[in-house]
This record gives structure tokens, sequence and C-alpha cells, in this order.
């Protein structure tokens, strides 16, 4: 099976023999790391990029529990999914687990296979809401956040972005500035929540905004591209196109089209 260097998976137990097992399971597949502990976990996730978080629930100095807390209410990592791992087998440690904002929940023992399928199912459905989002004109950013900070960070960065939507030289220095994050960690954190750059969705998020207001049909299409940041109407042509598969011109018939043939 061929490696996805793409990925890095962060396991994270004070059993040794766990980490073994589990490394030489997913290494085939995933690049992965090891930490001891939440809080050498945390030293880890603050300076590299990881996409899978497998923690323990059972661990000295912070457990599992408190580190998918940190992670989901941190904006720098709230992105990240957290499959935790324990052998309690009670309603009650389910329920604390999930309540952290776990994303999956593993009993000990279990199947290499068994895990296997649940990172595979998490990335997946993570990599089909980017993709719906990015093809969807009308669909909202936030609609790929999976934690409460998630939601409120695209939140405002959608404000911030429609604020300045009309200036072409919106780049990805002012909206680090804006979001009170480096540029290095806000790049980061748009690659790994959207898989664009900070600039391909500066561009999708005018173009979204195009469509919505080609959706309301009251402004001429050359009119709508200078007010989303686009100095020429061919640009933004070709552009939307590339992007959503028609041209304005025909997104705009379709959109009128579809209002004549719903029932009143």
């Amino acid at each position: 099976m061929e490696k996805n260097l793409n990925i890095t998976v962060l396991l994270v137990d004070d059993n040794e023999d766990i980490i073994d097992f589990i490394t030489d399971d997913l290494s085939d597949q995933y690049n992965v790391r090891s930490a001891g502990n939440g809080l050498k976990a945390l030293e880890i996730l603050k300076s590299e990029p990881i996409q899978m978080v497998i923690s323990d629930i059972m661990m000295p100095g912070m457990d599992g529990l408190e580190l998918c807390k940190i992670i989901k209410s941190s904006v720098e990592l709230s992105h990240i999914p957290v499959i935790l791992l324990t052998a309690k087998n009670t309603l009650q440690s389910k329920i604390e687990g999930l309540e952290t904002g776990a994303d999956a929940y593993v009993e000990k023992p279990f199947s290499p296979e068994f895990l296997q399928v649940q990172i595979s199912s998490l990335l997946k459905n993570r990599d089909k809401v980017k993709a719906y989002f990015a093809n969807s004109p009308l669909l909202h950013i936030k609609t790929m956040a999976y934690s409460r900070a998630d939601e409120q960070f695209l939140e405002k960065l959608q404000q911030i972005i429609n604020n300045s939507l009309n200036d072409p030289d919106l780049d990805v220095e002012h909206l680090a500035d804006q979001m009170n994050m480096s540029r290095p960690t806000f790049y980061r954190k748009i690659k790994a929540i959207s898989d664009l750059s900070p600039n391909e969705l500066i561009n999708l998020t005018r173009l979204k905004k195009a469509a919505e207001l080609l959706n309301e049909g009251t402004l001429k299409i050359y009119e709508i591209a200078e007010m989303v940041g686009y100095s020429s109407q061919t640009q933004f042509g070709r552009n939307f196109s590339r992007q959503f598969g028609m041209s304005p011109t025909d997104y705009l018939n379709n959109q009128q089209a579809e209002k004549k043939n719903r029932p009143i």
C-alpha cells in the first residue's frame, strides 16, 4: 500500500508497546510521530503539521481527555481530528470522550484493521466536505467547521475578507494580521481546514460572493466583477468558469430558470 506523505498521524500513549504496535501497522500508509503524554503531544502539535491525533485516555500528567479538550478549543489546532483509545468499556467514559470533541472512540483491545478504517473514514469525510465547499457556489465557508472554535475562526475570516472584497490587493499578510496570527500559523490553519492556500481561499470567497450577487439578479456581470475585486471582467469570467464549471452568464441563466420553475 502506497504511503500518503501528506498525512502525519500523532500517536499519544505512555505505553511503548502500544506505540510500537500501532506505529508498525500505520507506518506503511502514513507518517507517524509519537508522544508519551499529552504535554509532549502539544509541543509537537504546535511545531509540526499534524493531520490526525490518536490518543490513549489514561495517561499520567495530562490525560487524553484533557489533551482532546485543548486541541478542540484551540484555534490553531481545532481542525485536527482526534481518535481516543481506552480500555474503559463504560457508557460514561464514551460520553466524556465525545463531550471533549473527540471525532471517534475506539475501545481496547482493537484490531488494527478497525483503527485503519476509522482513520480512513475521518480523512475521506473531510476531503469530501472540502471538495463540496469548493465546488458549491452558494455554500458558506463555515460548512467546513468541525468544532465551535473552527466555526468562530471561519466566521471571523469570512467577515474580514468580505469587508475588503473589492480590494484587488487583499493578501495573506492582511488576513493573518487581522486574525492575530503569525503568517506561518495562519497559512497552516487555512491549508489544513480547506486544502487551499490563503490566496486561493480569498479568490474562492470573491467568486462565491459573485455567485451570491448573480443569484440576486439585480446587477450586471461587470458590476459584480468590480465589486468582488476584479479589474477585468474577462479574468473574472475565466476564474468563475474554472471554479464552478460554468460561465457567470450560464450560472445567472440557470439560477433564473430555477426560480421560474419553483412552485409558488
